[in-house]
């Protein structure tokens, strides 16, 4: 599965009373399907995940995957401090329909979080997990840094397809990178190589039959073109076979390959970790301004590197102070001020204060989503 580009790890939006919030929920990800992030990614540190009931994430992956666009990459956030716990959330969201799981590190037990553990965690998830593994390292948040060499020994196993790495380490970044230019797979993909999963497939195969039936309908009732005719004027008509190219309904697909994938989670460092071999990031940043982040991955990938500088240097210090020092509360602040719903946070995180909102209206006052 191709996972380049920007990913918004979405907030967690809750009523005063700390219920959540399904309408707000359900019109950011509306809002976020509009913009050029490559998909969504439910219930990861900065949605407030572990602060959730069980039943409230899945009621929260069921909201947002109803909402967002086919076209959009969902990735679940289902890494719970057991193997047994994970695969249930994570068969969860595979039962509706996510294209991917983030499993963050299991941490609790710090000094029993050896590599063989970890070795072991991970690759029984993915041995019996029905999706793709995108292990998730966050040691600001966790306390423990899973190692290079860990990582790097995991990217072999076919169901583990990347890491989001949240510790700003470019030179960790670069070792996985290196470590893992060994790994070659195959992957589905547009004609402009954007990503296609199997939902996308699913999704297409379906459309296109529901659209062959009402083009039958409509000759049945004595129109007066053959229904190779109308298949023809709706672009459905058999076309030369290609080695490159597959249809599915209206998608046409290739195949690309892929290595084992480096994604980052640091906005400040999103350009110098892109220039090493990260191929996209998860950025709380993206939650207020998906379209800032996207600038610079787009910058790059079109070749323009004093572009993406530039951009970098646009939103380097709001990204530091507005995810790294203010956190979740922080980053829902921005959103409130850039058109999408924030709204309050759940204790232990308090709100923030006169001078701390004064501060993000001015950080945020030229970054737009």
């Amino acid at each position: 599965m191709l996972l380049s580009g920007i990913f918004p790890p979405i907030t967690t939006p809750f009523y005063p009373d700390g219920a959540v919030y399904h309408k707000k929920l359900e019109a950011n990800v509306e809002r976020y399907s509009r913009t050029p992030v490559a998909g969504i990614v439910v219930q990861g540190s900065t949605g407030e995940a572990i602060l959730l009931s069980d039943q409230e994430r899945r009621d929260v992956f069921k909201t947002a995957i109803a909402a967002a666009a086919p076209n959009k990459v969902m990735i679940a956030g289902t890494g719970i401090e057991s193997a047994i716990e994970t695969l249930r959330l994570t068969e969860y969201a595979a039962s509706l329909g996510y294209d991917a799981a983030m499993v963050r590190t299991p941490h609790y037990y710090k000094k029993q979080m050896l590599p063989a553990n970890l070795l072991a965690f991970y690759r029984t998830v993915a041995d019996r997990s029905p999706l793709p593994i995108v292990i998730y390292n966050f040691p600001q948040a966790t306390g423990y840094d899973i190692p290079a060499e860990v990582v790097i020994e995991l990217a072999d196993h076919p169901n583990i397809a990347a890491i989001k790495e949240s510790s700003g380490n470019l030179e960790k970044v670069k070792k996985m990178v290196d470590g893992t230019r060994h790994v070659k797979r195959q992957a589905t993909v547009t004609e402009t190589f954007e990503a296609v999963t199997p939902r996308m497939l699913k999704a297409a195969a379906t459309d296109s039959t529901r659209e062959s039936r009402e083009l039958v309908s409509v000759e049945a009732l004595g129109g007066s073109e053959c229904g190779a005719d109308i298949l023809a004027r709706h672009g459905d008509a058999p076309k030369p076979s290609s080695a490159a190219v597959s249809v599915v309904g209206s998608l046409k697909t290739r195949q690309k390959e892929v290595g084992f994938q480096v994604m980052v989670g640091a906005a400040h460092q999103l350009e110098p970790s892109l220039e090493i071999g990260a191929v996209g990031a998860i950025l709380a940043f993206a939650c207020p301004a998906p379209t800032a982040c996207y600038e610079i991955y787009a910058a790059l990938k079109d070749g323009d590197h004093a572009l993406a500088r530039e951009k970098q240097e646009r939103v380097k210090l709001p990204a530091q102070r507005v995810v790294g020092d203010l956190g979740v509360p922080g980053v829902k602040y921005s959103m409130d001020l850039n058109g999408y719903y924030g709204g309050p946070s759940r204790l232990p995180f308090l709100p923030l204060n006169g001078d701390q909102k004064a501060e993000i209206e001015k950080l945020m006052s030229a970054i737009k989503s």
